[in-house]
């Protein structure tokens, strides 16, 4: 079995970083923390011009938190430390100088939707289907949603959320924001987001950087606002519901 990893590499002033992990490439903290300083690293450098982020295999882009670290947390300082993971990596995106294309090749759920919806520009294959089961297991996407709603509208986000069972498709999350194009495979998927990064080295890398500041105007209290919504989910993933939810899924 391959471990889990975060790696990046470089061609042509076009940055790729792609993570992974075994379990459906979901997050535990410590992939989480590398994900958040890898970004952050790789978009301060200036022979950088577009960043690609991506996971590794042909299936799930991203199961969302790790379910072994969720039964794990026992306290509510551990419970924020824990989803203080995804708000760092989305404030990474967020901060990043340059412009984030999501590469999104299978079923994203909870975390990774919140991932997905903080690149700048996201393509995605048909097989890229979305989920927010937070509300199944107890909790919320607290820290997530405003990321999802930003992209996506509160009518949309609000839909998710709360119809925690169902998967919705590539083409409805297209139609909603979060994906700028769904193609067929992940050959075509490939191709097109390379051709798109390539073209974007063409901009000039000021412009990219002002433009950047204009899209996320209105988020400049995340830093707060995110790890205040941290706590909320710390604070419930102790309930007696979640728990006993959490066994049952186990």
């Amino acid at each position: 079995m391959v471990e889990a990893y975060v790696q990046y590499t470089i061609n042509d002033s076009i940055a790729t970083v792609e993570f992974f992990h075994p379990e459906q490439n979901s997050l535990p903290g410590a992939i989480l923390a590398q994900l958040a300083n890898t970004i952050t690293e790789v978009g301060n450098m200036s022979e950088v011009k577009v960043i690609i982020l991506k996971s590794g295999g042909e299936r799930t882009f991203c199961a969302g938190a790790s379910f072994q670290e969720l039964i794990a947390i026992e306290d509510a300082a551990t419970g924020k430390v824990f989803f203080s993971g995804f708000a760092n990596v989305i404030n990474a995106m967020r901060k990043c100088p340059k412009f984030i294309i999501g590469r999104i090749q299978g079923k994203t759920v909870g975390g990774g939707v919140g991932i997905a919806a903080s690149t700048d520009y996201c393509m995605a294959t048909q097989f890229a289907s979305i989920k927010l089961s937070e509300l199944n297991v107890g909790i919320g996407p607290f820290v997530v949603s405003p990321a999802i709603e930003r992209k996506m509208g509160v009518s949309a986000l609000s839909q998710i959320a709360i119809d925690a069972n169902t998967f919705y498709d590539a083409n409805w999350a297209r139609e909603k924001g979060l994906f700028a194009q769904v193609f067929e495979s992940i050959d075509a998927m490939d191709e097109a987001v390379q051709k798109f990064a390539e073209h974007l080295c063409t901009y000039n890398p000021e412009a990219m950087l002002e433009m950047k500041k204009v899209f996320w105007r209105g988020t400049e209290d995340w830093d707060n606002l995110l790890a205040e919504r941290a706590a909320i989910s710390g604070r419930l993933v102790l309930s007696d519901f979640t728990k006993d939810k959490l066994q049952k899924f186990k």
